[in-house]
């Protein structure tokens, strides 16, 4: 009897040791995996919330609508004309009124609102309905095409406003909401992610056009344009622009303009009435596999120089053809794209410090941006 006793309790007591063993492995296993999971992320191990994004940011976007003239041509029919010239319309022009929708992002807490170009599209009357609806009338402060940007002003004060956020440090792959009134749907929030940057689409149909978006899979429609791409702060991060779909609907292709430029223009807009554009001086061309062996480059990326124009900044400097393009200001340039958007920031007099690749070797160059 004693021998079972004494057999039941060792029994026990491994038991008891195993599990101990078992729980402090557990332990340590989650506390690694918790430790390598938040290593530099700021939402790791969390689950995703939208709800604060939404929030923010909801009430800072309004729904603009414009009404606007378009030509429609008539024709009459006049027997005299007709016997003397042989064609009997005569055709005159009578203007008819139109409207169309957007969104727009409130950027001051007196009245500033930001929009697309392509929302107001000349319009002679604009009205700014709020998320809580109530209406004004807009002013239109003025538009810059080659950003398909504008700036609105109503009579307003204290009102909510967005945040902006600097957009170079957006990363491939992180969480936004679009915001904005597609079909006519007041404050609508879609989440996708930032799928691609710097994407330049030629939709702007414009030869000075700045065309680096953000590309997110955010469901974008007709009626967002003009709206907010924010991040999970409710920051602005891009100003939401286009689609690139076959039918007109979302097909998970939307496009905006980033904050960085968006402020840019704004400021400009605000300050000046229009845009001061500011320049290198040169001609340029992407770099890939094709043109590293054409010009035997080192460099299967960045933007050739391919000519130095004459009175230009980068004249006075010792910078030459050939040379590749690799950062401006510490931001990566991989793409003409990538440069048009870091120069887009500067002002005509503003200076850059621009790194270079010449026969493998970094070199650094500061100049003076020109008109």
């Amino acid at each position: 009897m004693k021998n079972k006793i004494i057999i039941s309790a060792i029994l026990i007591l491994c038991i008891v040791i195993t599990s101990k063993i078992v729980s402090d492995n557990s332990v340590e296993k989650t506390n690694n995996f918790i430790s390598t999971s938040n290593n530099n992320n700021k939402y790791s191990n969390q689950q995703v919330d939208f709800v604060f994004a939404a929030e923010k940011s909801i009430e800072t976007v309004v729904h603009i609508k414009s009404k606007f003239l378009i030509d429609n041509i008539y024709r009459y029919y006049d027997p005299l004309e007709d016997f003397f010239f042989g064609d009997g319309y005569k055709y005159y022009n009578k203007p008819k009124e139109r409207s169309s929708s957007g969104s727009g992002v409130i950027i001051s807490s007196d009245g500033y609102i930001v929009t697309n170009n392509h929302v107001i599209n000349k319009a002679k009357e604009i009205e700014v309905v709020m998320n809580n609806n109530q209406v004004y009338d807009a002013e239109l402060i003025g538009t810059d095409e080659t950003t398909d940007l504008a700036l609105l002003k109503i009579k307003a004060n204290n009102l909510p406003l967005i945040s902006f956020s600097n957009s170079d440090n957006v990363k491939v792959g992180q969480w936004v909401l679009a915001v904005g009134n597609p079909f006519n749907l007041n404050s609508t929030v879609t989440a996708g992610i930032i799928s691609a940057k710097g994407r330049s689409l030629n939709l702007l149909n414009n030869p000075h056009a700045i065309e680096s978006f953000l590309q997110t899979d955010a469901a974008i429609n007709p009626g967002n344009s003009g709206g907010a791409l924010v991040n999970l702060d409710g920051e602005l991060i891009g100003i939401n622009t286009a689609i690139k779909s076959n039918t007109g609907s979302y097909t998970g292709y939307g496009f905006a303009i980033p904050s960085n430029i968006v402020q840019k223009i704004i400021k400009d807009i605000k300050k000046f009435g229009e845009v001061k554009r500011a320049f290198i001086g040169i001609q340029i061309m992407e770099v890939n596999d094709e043109i590293k062996k054409y010009y035997s480059l080192n460099e299967t990326k960045g933007v050739l120089i391919t000519k130095i124009i004459d009175g230009g900044a980068a004249s006075k400097t010792d910078m030459k053809e050939k040379d590749i393009i690799v950062s401006i200001d510490g931001e990566k340039i991989e793409t003409i794209a990538n440069l048009h958007e870091q120069i887009s920031k500067y002002r005509p007099g503003d200076n850059i410090l621009c790194k270079i690749s010449r026969n493998g070797k970094i070199l650094s160059f500061e100049l003076e941006l020109e008109n």
